[in-house]
């Protein structure tokens, strides 16, 4: 009898602290979850660099205009060029890995200054981006590789991007805050770029860290094929998985401007499981969503705007023949409760923290 009560007492003791651990792991995650959603006030960017250089042309080779995020940053390179006095033109690579090739193509023949790679992954491009090396080109990505900065293999002066496992990490713990460590996960990620893999396979080490959380499938599809294929895939998976798949993750807020008609379809309310949430790029349409409560709860938003006030910033660098400036912008979550502040009102993450009056000022504009 004494030997059961203490195995009793044991159980109990085990129980009582698997209970706690789980009471500071979520309360850990809810306090992380208050700090990514603070406003943003302060600029933490470069204070100090050259001056402009005199006039260039640079061409913003964009993966897809479709896509919010490099439609944003090209519109924000536009932008900033524009107070340099320099010349831009934008080819939308429409999706399309041979357009991509071909955009980097003409931007040799146009005799551009500066090359910007928007959302274009650098292995991906490696031979294109190699002519356009020896034919002087200065070059600035975005997105182009997992994780910021300059990119020696592919002579890519630098590459601006949030870092990408911050960004991850920020989307899937507030799955796993908002469900009080419960959630269902389905992860979406595409495969054809290297930091869609990094922020998926991350965002997968979040949730199956959460003990009372489950993981139940990561799935690689297209960003460039996914008002084809998500419709279908979004009601596969509801037949397979059902009641159980609370939340879905995706690298990108591409993947529910096409999943949101299938739950439509199917039935479920807008704010009904699976609760949506991407790890980038901010774009209008989940703005929207967030704020109507309609088939999306958060998005990991970049500062497309600003990133693209980098990019011009990054290339003026390389241009006076100085080191990249080495600035990443910290993760920023909108869900419903901030997603008007930030620049949330013109649906697009644009942090009012000083950032162009910033760049003039080092650009002596």
């Amino acid at each position: 009898m004494r030997k059961t009560i203490l195995l009793g007492a044991t159980l109990l003791a085990s129980a009582t602290l698997i209970a706690a651990a789980h009471a500071d792991s979520l309360a850990d995650a809810k306090a992380y979850i208050a700090k990514v959603t603070a406003p943003v006030t302060k600029w933490d960017g470069p204070t100090t660099g050259p001056k402009a250089a005199g006039k260039k042309l640079i061409v913003i080779v964009s993966t897809d205009q479709r896509n919010g995020g490099a439609r944003g940053v090209s519109e924000g390179v536009v932008e900033a060029a524009k107070v340099l006095g320099w010349d831009t033109r934008v080819i939308d690579g429409q999706g399309s890995v041979s357009a991509r090739a071909e955009g980097i193509s003409q931007a040799i023949s146009l005799k551009a200054d500066g090359l910007v790679l928007d959302a274009i992954d650098a292995a991906e491009q490696a031979s294109a981006i190699e002519p356009a090396l020896k034919a002087g080109l200065k070059i600035v990505g975005w997105h182009s590789g997992p994780k910021p900065g300059p990119m020696e293999k592919y002579g890519i002066f630098t590459n601006i991007t949030t870092d990408p496992l911050e960004v991850a990490k920020a989307a899937a713990t507030y799955a796993v805050a908002d469900s009080d460590g419960k959630a269902g996960v389905i992860v979406f990620t595409d495969s054809a770029y290297a930091i869609a893999i990094a922020k998926s396979d991350a965002m997968a080490a979040v949730i199956k860290a959460c003990s009372t959380c489950t993981l139940l499938s990561v799935e690689d599809t297209p960003l460039a094929d996914a008002a084809n294929r998500m419709p279908q895939l979004t009601t596969s998976l509801l037949t397979r998985y059902g009641a159980k798949w609370t939340y879905a993750l995706s690298i990108n807020d591409l993947t529910f401007d096409f999943m949101a008609p299938a739950l439509q379809s199917a039935g479920i309310a807008g704010d009904g499981a699976p609760h949506a949430i991407s790890a980038g790029d901010g774009s209008e349409p989940a703005f929207q969503r967030i704020k109507a409560g309609e088939y999306q709860v958060g998005t990991v938003a970049e500062p497309l705007r600003l990133h693209g006030w980098q990019e011009v910033d990054e290339l003026n660098r390389a241009f006076n023949g100085v080191a990249p400036s080495g600035y990443v912008a910290p993760p920023h979550l909108f869900i419903k409760a901030n997603a008007d502040k930030d620049g949330g009102p013109n649906n697009i993450y644009d942090p009012q923290n000083g950032y162009t009056d910033s760049y003039k000022k080092i650009w002596g504009k």
